[in-house]
């Protein structure tokens, strides 16, 4: 439409006084002016220049940047599902590792505890036998001991019971002799 004006405005600077032109006669009807009709023209291309260069433009570019922010916010926002969700995985093989480490060291625990155990009664039964032994050395010392004082209390009786019955005291040497002989018969008599 805006390709017309000039015709229009051409023809109508040819006849103005001539009604040649159906349009003109229309709009003359109408009442329309063309000076004002191309001065509003005019007006409104320049307004409309001065809204898109000061209002549109500064609109539409901060609705691009908010709308590149908001992109870039939802990426982000992925970006953080994605590593949080790989962070978890992360979390729970770390966690499985743990608790498989954990096992691991409370059987070899238990094991090392079971060895203990074993070696501390395997010293345990050492040392009770050796005590056994020593208990049995001892009263076999005792056994002998005893045995031998004994001996040489029976070999003194039979030397002062021979010494009553002979009714007289007997010499040191012959003292030695009945208490070697007896000493003799109380050992044959024991085997």
């Amino acid at each position: 439409m805006i390709e017309w004006i000039p015709v229009i405005v051409a023809e109508v600077a040819v006849g103005q006084g001539e009604h040649l032109n159906p349009i003109s006669d229309l709009a003359g009807q109408f009442g329309v002016n063309w000076k004002f009709l191309f001065a509003q023209i005019a007006n409104f291309c320049i307004v409309a220049f001065l809204l898109y260069k000061f209002a549109f433009k500064p609109v539409i570019s901060s609705i691009d940047e908010r709308q590149k922010k908001i992109a870039d916010g939802l990426q982000y926002a992925e970006e953080m599902k994605h590593k949080l969700a790989e962070t978890e995985k992360q979390h729970k093989k770390t966690l499985k590792e743990a608790q498989h480490e954990a096992q691991k060291i409370i059987a070899e625990a238990r094991e090392s505890s079971k060895k203990i155990i074993d070696r501390q009664t395997q010293d345990a039964v050492v040392q009770a036998e050796d005590i056994l032994r020593k208990a049995q050395e001892s009263v076999e010392l005792e056994h002998t001991k005893m045995l031998s004082e004994v001996r040489s209390e029976i070999a003194s009786l039979v030397v002062q019971t021979t010494a009553k019955v002979l009714r007289k005291d007997l010499s040191d040497d012959e003292k030695s002799k009945y208490s070697d002989s007896a000493a003799k018969e109380l050992s044959i008599t024991e085997s």
